[in-house]
């Protein structure tokens, strides 16, 4: 799988761990944090950088497996 469809399911991946954050951790550690209808790499890292800080063990996953994601996006 390669090109636009390879692009595309990292986009919705990305997407969807995007609001995971804000759906099972946002009153803990992402209080702070604005909700993008479309995130993009470069928003992820202040993201990461929350969770990691505000989160609980969860949080510190879920921000692993973003950072994954955004470093095969490039």
């Amino acid at each position: 799988m390669h090109g636009k469809d390879w692009e595309a399911q990292k986009q919705a991946r990305l997407r969807a761990l995007h609001v995971r954050a804000f759906e099972e951790l946002g009153a803990r550690a992402m209080w702070n944090m604005r909700r993008f209808e479309e995130p993009a790499p470069g928003d992820m890292p202040a993201m990461t950088r929350q969770l990691r800080i505000e989160g609980n063990l969860a949080a510190l996953r879920l921000a692993e497996e973003i950072e994954e994601l955004v470093r095969a996006a490039h």
